[in-house]
């Protein structure tokens, strides 16, 4: 990767929204909690979610990503509260199709992850890129698993 490539790729607003995740941190007695990891980067998200008839009431994460993943994590925390996992099921489909097929950016309201369409040329960091989002729905899986059980 050259210089003028990294330049790309770590934008001014990449870097000012890794810098300022909303919902950071965790929450203390989640409905359902995940944990997914990069296996080629090694960063990790940790999501805990709160569900009210099937939407997102309360979320909270630990990123421990690139600045890529962490940018994504915002994008991703400021859109959460009111989805469903249907919702944020389409907004990952979207976000894959970007990366790795050349679709456009996911619809609102998670059309903020257009900002990472310079990494679809960078593979190594799509799984990154992705954690938030699967995170959140292996979390809402788990929350739906508590309240049937």
């Amino acid at each position: 990767m050259s210089d003028s490539d990294l330049v790309k790729l770590y934008s001014g607003r990449i870097l000012a929204l890794a810098a300022d995740i909303p919902h950071l941190g965790r929450l203390t007695d989640p409905d359902g909690t995940a944990k997914k990891r990069s296996p080629l980067c090694g960063s990790t998200v940790t999501v805990d979610v709160m569900l009210d008839h099937g939407r997102i009431a309360g979320f909270g994460q630990d990123v421990k990503a690139c600045a890529l993943g962490q940018a994504a994590a915002a994008v991703v925390g400021a859109a959460i509260i009111g989805r469903t996992r249907d919702e944020v099921a389409e907004a990952r489909d979207q976000l894959t199709a970007m990366l790795k097929a050349g679709g456009p950016a996911p619809s609102a309201p998670f059309d903020g992850l257009e900002v990472l369409l310079p990494a679809r040329d960078y593979t190594n960091r799509h799984a990154s890129i992705l954690l938030a989002l699967d995170a959140t729905l292996e979390a809402m899986d788990s929350a739906a698993a508590k309240q049937s059980a």
